[in-house]
């Protein structure tokens, strides 16, 4: 090593197209240029920084004037033939006029004279201007090549007169076999998962890879060890984040705390640990689907561990602690007390309950529901075979009733009703109490819409046996219709009561209020805001506020005209449309405000957001 010692990012600078990694389709480019003698007369290169984009413009004007090997990048600056100037600092128009002035100079020797300008996004409009005639048409001996990190902020007819090329970034395998191959020659000992870590850090830039190497060698020495490395990078282990993860996987807050402490005293930053800790989640769940494992970036023995640790989660718990740290990040950065804050995101996923445990609550409360339900069933046959002497009258005229209902439905609905042994006894008078009658929506074993839910959003009354306001009405048509029946045995049954729009309006504030204990809870709600509006050939229009209220209502429609039936005496068809009100004081509360509201109204809800760390989703620009 000699006495002046050079920084790797010089001593490696690329000195020919093939050396320059990771941009072959700028290279095979610009070789098939030169062998064609087809060179642009202007080229830009634009791309993230520490990518090649400079490296390249001076390979092209090596290759272009046949410049000896042993001249440097920094040396091709003190040649006459290429200009290199840094547009940051020389952004004026007096600079461009004189540029303008000295294109006239043909070269001394070689072929072409070249200009690099890096930066070119800094020059001053005015400058861009002063540019625009020689740039479209310099002299024959000129090539004028731009560099840039910021291609929209050059003005648009720069760009129309120019060859441009997007570099890309540099993957991290292919950071790692170079930094391998520039240890080699330096004699440095350091293992793959060290230079993995560099590369990351590097972030697609191999010169800044090239620099934290050079980081790395000082702080180390020629043998580089892991620990080490983390230390002079500042870097989490990924082991400290599998650490942490397990802590989160037994819900071990102590644990948990203890190590957020010892990152912190350590003087870890906290969005450098966010980072690192969103990354990591990502790979866990990359690596639950073996397939997709080459999208994981990192060592082999990384990448076996990620496969081990990842089954301890569900997807969609990861996906919900990927979106509990991402969110933290934005919020971290105008929090007060941002240790407070990170500590809170951390403790939010350690006590995160876990979507198995959900789906195991949910398929027992299922099971229970349906033995509930089984055991409704047996019990009806029993009971009307205990009431069968005393009331052998109104067992008579119960068919007639379920008839009537059925009837009723059937012209309502346009659909068959079902037929039952009890239609087969209504001609002779007279059943067998086994084959009285049940009440379908009592010992049906079929679930509707929203028995899924209900374990959570509350139990319809008909799943705990009370009576509806339809059943009892039934019973009181069953009563009536039996005294009819006595007096008149022949007489036909009375025809349909003409529903109006005040008789709907009239029931509807009860009507609403039934629905609480037989809807869902969100379906309710809905309903509080739904007015009816009009009712013609027994169809009811009624008006929503939204779009959602009207999905849910339509969804829902066949449910909740049977229930209104037993507040108006019929059927009617809904009809749901949406009409947008008139601002009042509740309109003005934001949706976060509207949520809050909603749960203290419902414990249930609350008791949901506190338990899932459920966390209100929305867009202010809707």
């Amino acid at each position: 090593m000699s006495d002046n010692y050079r920084a790797l990012t010089r001593t490696y600078r690329p000195h020919s197209f093939d050396d320059i990694v990771s941009q072959n389709h700028v290279s095979d480019t610009l070789k098939n240029a030169i062998k064609q003698n087809r060179l642009a007369h202007a080229y830009m290169f634009c791309g993230p920084r520490g990518v090649g984009k400079t490296t390249m413009a001076r390979v092209l004007a090596r290759t272009v004037n046949d410049i000896e090997q042993q001249v440097d990048g920094e040396s091709l600056n003190q040649t006459l033939n290429v200009i290199e100037i840094d547009a940051a600092s020389n952004n004026g128009v007096d600079d461009i006029r004189d540029l303008r002035e000295r294109v006239r100079i043909p070269p001394q020797n070689g072929r072409y004279k070249i200009y690099i300008i890096d930066e070119v996004h800094m020059l001053s409009k005015a400058a861009f201007n002063a540019l625009l005639k020689t740039l479209e048409e310099p002299p024959d001996h000129v090539i004028f090549i731009f560099a840039t990190t910021e291609p929209h902020k050059v003005l648009p007819t720069i760009l129309s007169r120019v060859q441009r090329f997007d570099f890309k970034r540099i993957r991290i395998d292919e950071i790692v076999s170079r930094l391998e191959k520039v240890t080699k020659e330096e004699g440095i000992k350091v293992d793959s998962e060290s230079l993995h870590v560099i590369a990351k850090k590097a972030d697609g830039a191999l010169r800044d890879a090239l620099g934290l190497l050079d980081q790395a060698i000082a702080f180390c020495g020629n043998d580089i060890a892991h620990e080490e490395l983390l230390q002079a990078l500042n870097v989490v282990s990924t082991d400290r984040m599998f650490e942490f993860m397990e802590t989160v996987e037994q819900h071990d807050a102590t644990t948990g705390l203890q190590l957020i402490n010892e990152l912190l005293q350590e003087g870890y930053d906290i969005q450098e640990f966010l980072v690192g800790l969103t990354e990591h989640l990502r790979n866990l769940y990359v690596a639950r689907n073996s397939d997709n494992m080459y999208l994981v970036e990192a060592s082999p023995r990384m990448k076996k561990r990620y496969k081990e640790t990842a089954h301890a989660f569900s997807e969609d718990d990861l996906m919900r602690m990927l979106h509990i740290v991402s969110e933290a990040q934005y919020k971290i950065k105008e929090a007060h007390q941002p240790k407070i804050q990170f500590e809170i995101t951390l403790l939010k996923l350690i006590h995160m309950e876990r979507s198995q445990k959900l789906d195991t609550l949910l398929n027992e409360l299922e099971q229970l529901k349906k033995k509930s339900s089984n055991g409704q069933g047996l019990s009806s046959p029993s009971s009307s075979r205990n009431g069968a002497t005393d009331h052998h009258a109104e067992q008579d005229d119960t068919p007639k009733v379920t008839a009537k209902e059925e009837l009723k439905d059937e012209e309502e609905t346009g659909e068959e009703p079902t037929k039952q042994p009890d239609k087969i006894t209504e001609e002779t008078g007279s059943h067998s109490p086994e084959e009285e009658p049940v009440n379908n929506e009592e010992t049906s074993g079929n679930s509707t819409p929203h028995d899924d839910f209900d374990p959570i959003f509350g139990t319809p009354s008909l799943g705990n046996g009370a009576e509806t306001a339809t059943t009892v009405r039934k019973k009181e048509t069953a009563e009536t219709d039996k005294k009819e029946t006595s007096a008149e045995p022949s007489a036909a049954p009375s025809p349909t009561r003409k529903i109006t729009l005040a008789d709907v309006k009239e029931n509807w504030e009860t009507y609403v209020t039934n629905l609480k204990e037989q809807v869902p809870q969100m379906l309710y709600f809905q309903m509080q805001r739904v007015e009816p509006i009009k009712l013609k050939n027994r169809e009811l229009l009624l008006h929503c506020n939204d779009n959602f209220a009207q999905q849910m209502v339509e969804e829902h429609k066949r449910e909740l005209a049977k229930i209104l039936e037993g507040n108006v005496g019929g059927f009617l068809r809904f009809n749901c449309k949406v009409r947008k009100k008139k601002q009042d004081d509740g309109s003005s509360m934001t949706p976060y405000e509207r949520f809050k509201k909603l749960q203290q109204r419902d414990p249930k809800i609350k008791t949901l957001v506190e338990l899932f760390g459920a966390e209100l989703d929305y867009n202010l620009n809707q």
